[in-house]
Parts: C-alpha cells; structure tokens; sequence
C-alpha cells in the first residue's frame, strides 16, 4: 500500500502545471483501446474527440489533420502510424474506499458492511507486428503480456455491479505476468478503394479496404470487439464500473481474467458492420480452466454495428447483440426444488449443472455526439436468468444511460467530466435462490429482500502531462447485491494512469 502512494506523490507536481499544447509534427494522433483484466476495452480514437480544439466530427478527417501539430502529447512516448510495428503499455492504479453502511446481516459472499480501502495495480505491455502494411490484405500478429495485482473491495463480491473493473475476480490469482493475449489478423480487401482508419492496439493498419472482410483467431477478449463504446467503456480513463463499462446481462465467454480462446469473422463497410465469433467457454462459474472441446461447449455472439446519427455531422452508431451460451451450468429453480424436497441443507447450483445447457440474451447499444464537446451513451441488456450466471456478473437486465463533457471551454480539452446511471435486475428463480441462503460466485448475503441495484457514477479524468493522467471517482450504490436490506453506500476512488 504505501509504495503504491509513493507512486502516486511523485506524480502530484505535474497536476500543477498547464494543458499547454505541444508540438507534434512527426507523430499523429493515436488511437487506443485499454484493456481490464475482466476483459472490458475501449477503443479511445484520440484524433476525433481529443483534438486540441476539443472537437472535430468523425466525418472532418481534414479538419484532424490540419490539428495534429498543436494537439498535446497523449502518450509518454511516441507511436508514429508509419511504422509496421508497434510496442506501447500502460500503468493503472486504482484506489477505492467505503465507510460503514447499514447491515443487519451478511453472508459468505457479501458487500462488508464495515468501512475498508483498497488498492488495485494493473499494467499491460502491448506488441505487435503487421506483415503487408497498409496493403489490401495485412497481417497483424499481436501478442499482449499483462500483470494485475492488489484487491478489490470486499474481495470484489457482493454487487453485481461491481465499483472497479480492473480487479480480478478471484482473489487467489496472484501479480505474475500472463499472456493476455495472442492474436492473428488476417485482412481481406472486397473493394478496391482504401480508406483512412484510427489505428489501435487491436488492428495496426491505418488504411483498409472500405469494404473488406476481417478474420481474428487466438487467445482475446470478446469486448475487444464487441459492445464497445466511445464514452462508456474503458475503466482507464472514464467509468470504472464493470456494468457501467460492459453490459451486465451479457454472461459473455471469459476465464476469471477475462480471456477466452476462439475466432472472429467480421464484415466492414461504410454503413455498416456485422460479427460473428465463437469461443471456448470455463469448465466451471468463474472458472480460470476453459474447456476445449468447443462441440461440448462454447459461447457464440453475434453483433451488428449501424454507423448513423440522429444529428447531421456528429458521430453516432447503434449496436445489436446476441449470445448463445453452450456450457456445465446449473439451473435456479431445480436448485430451489432440491432444497425445499430436503435433498441438500441449502440451495446448491452446482448441484443441478447439466453439460450442453443453454443460456442466451440480447444488448443493445448507442452512442451520440451532441455538441462539439458533449456525447451520450445507453445499453439495454436481458437473459432469460433461469440457468447459472457464469462468466462475467450476476445481471439478468440492465438499462444505463450516461455521457460525458470534454473540458475544452475551460482550456483542458483531454479533461473529461462523466456521468452515468445503470440498474440492474435478476428473475424471480434467482432471487428465490439468493433469498434461501444460496451462493453464486459473486452474491450471496445468506437472505434477500429483493430490489434493483441502483448504481450512479461520476468522475472527473485530469491529463496532467503528456500520457498521465489522473481522476476522482464517486459512485454510489442502492441495494447492493440487489438487497433492500443493506446499502445504500457510497464508494470514493482516486485513479492514476500512465499511456507509455
């Protein structure tokens, strides 16, 4: 604990010193994607909302251009577009804290009552190579290593929407460095015309077929790809909430870090864009083991992306997504049949686990520039909830809706103010389940008086120097693990980032 503030101290004197705009001939705007140990990224593109004008549609290509040599320096170093190759990181701390909060009772698997702080630590060291670049059929080989140490709060049980998406869910997996990723992708050009593309840690190409076919096989995670979003997704620099960042109702396929082995086919075009991936799925809830039989089990997703807006010249896109869920899981309301006919002394999911279940669900997600400075987002989430929440939180329904304020009317144009507000539901046979004492891998307070956890966020993102930033967080939670019983309480985080 204390060297992660001696950390924090010696970044302190640059919160002092202005916004100043640097020249930066020789190196574009970057574009990047952060990644969470859960999984969840984002895909930052820099050169659209980061200008030092603080505005620029996604549409005014020439108008970023002409902008790129007084915009400020967003990484430590640079990262010229030009090159075949790229090595970059990042450093994420995170400080979170709680007082007491009203709780008559507790179980195995709840949110403490009790005031306590932690501190998480995650860095990732991203590499990676494009064979034929910029050509009408590249190669990217990316291999990513990463490291996630400290804890979360309550050893991040006890709400479904948990208040720090860089914790891993198993308090047991220690600080080693692991491969996060190891990725290949292929690019296939359906037209002659080539276009310009943000580059990002995810695909280095900065120009590509404007119609054009992508294939993507490895070790990954699915929001690398699917259910981004521009305002709401990266726990880096915006939200830090993982159904704030990531739509709660979809159990996506993931180990306890957040990764997954499988294969993406994609379809690119101007208007729009659809996916369709497979992946393996854990052999258990929160399991870190992933099965590899994928004709046994696997999780299929599919999404579509349609590239409109609702106001003339801003950027806007809506998202469709399905999943469907092969994999051992147990079923709700057998379990609760089981205990009340005296077969176990509390409900047991494991207990009714059948491989070659089914589980599937639906999101839908938005996003809209306003103004020049002003974006919104939503999401919508739902699964039927009968059979065992798995990989990702205990969410059945979710609605969010939130934006945020970039500060260029102030002279910080990178500063970022955000808002965002995000219920979430489970069924009936869940909350039966909970309510007899049962345990699932994140709730479980021994009894429930049901109620939606209600979750507001807000934070305030400072870019102090170059790639460091820093950020006050406040979020406060309703019902916690979706009982009425116990809450409400106020979670405060401080956060120190650095792009290398």
């Amino acid at each position: 604990m204390r060297s992660v503030w001696i950390v924090i101290a010696s970044l302190l004197p640059a919160l002092a010193r202005a916004q100043t705009p640097t020249p930066l001939p020789d190196a574009p705007q970057p574009a990047l994607r952060w990644t969470a140990p859960d999984g969840s990224h984002f895909r930052l593109s820099l050169a659209r909302w980061n200008s030092d004008e603080g505005q620029a549609p996604a549409d005014n290509r020439a108008d970023q251009e002409s902008s790129t040599d007084t915009a400020p320096v967003l990484t430590m170093f640079p990262h010229p577009d030009e090159k075949p190759w790229l090595f970059t990181g990042q450093a994420n701390i995170i400080f979170q804290a709680h007082g007491g909060f009203h709780s008559p009772y507790s179980g195995p698997n709840s949110f403490s009552g009790g005031g306590e702080y932690k501190t998480s630590l995650l860095g990732t060291l991203y590499s990676g190579y494009a064979w034929h670049f910029n050509s009408h059929d590249e190669t990217d080989f990316l291999v990513d290593m990463e490291s996630a140490g400290g804890r979360g709060l309550s050893q991040a049980l006890g709400l479904a929407g948990f208040t720090n998406l860089d914790v891993v869910r198993n308090p047991t997996l220690g600080s080693t460095p692991y491969l996060a990723r190891g990725e290949i992708l292929q690019i296939i050009g359906l037209s002659r015309k080539m276009v310009a593309q943000d580059r990002d840690l995810f695909d280095l190409a900065t120009t590509v077929p404007a119609r054009r076919l992508e294939i993507r096989v490895g070790k990954m995670s699915l929001p690398d790809q699917f259910d981004t979003n521009e305002a709401g997704s990266d726990s880096h620099l915006q939200f830090m909430n993982w159904t704030v960042d990531d739509n709660g109702a979809w159990d996506y396929a993931a180990d306890t870090r957040g990764y997954t082995v499988g294969g993406i086919i994609e379809y690119d075009s101007p208007q729009w864009d659809f996916r369709y991936g497979i992946f393996a799925m854990p052999t258990v809830a929160n399991g870190n083991t992933l099965d590899w039989a994928f004709s046994r089990a696997n999780g299929q997703n599919w999404e579509f992306d349609w590239n409109h807006s609702l106001l003339r010249g801003k950027h806007g896109v809506s998202r469709v997504l399905a999943y469907v869920n092969h994999a051992d899981m147990g079923d709700y309301r057998q379990s609760v049949q089981e205990y009340q006919n005296g077969l176990t002394s509390t409900p047991e999911i494991t207990d009714t686990e059948r491989q070659g279940t089914v589980k599937y669900g639906f999101g839908w997600n938005d996003e809209q520039d306003i103004t020049n400075h002003l974006r919104v987002f939503s999401r919508f989430g739902w699964n039927p909830d009968k059979h065992e929440s798995f990989a990702f939180t205990e969410v059945a329904q979710t609605v969010e809706a939130g934006g945020d304020y970039n500060g260029a009317q102030w002279g910080r144009p990178v500063d970022k103010i955000g808002f965002a507000f995000v219920s979430n539901a489970i069924k009936k046979d869940h909350q039966r389940y909970l309510a007899l004492g049962g345990l699932g891998f994140l709730l479980g307070d021994g009894h429930l008086r049901y109620g939606r956890e209600n979750i507001e966020e807000s934070y305030y993102n400072l870019h102090a120097w170059r790639g460091m930033y820093f950020a006050l967080d406040m979020q406060h939670i309703d019902d916690p693990g979706y009982n009425r019983d116990r809450g409400p309480v106020w979670v405060e985080g401080v956060r120190a980032h650095v792009d290398f």
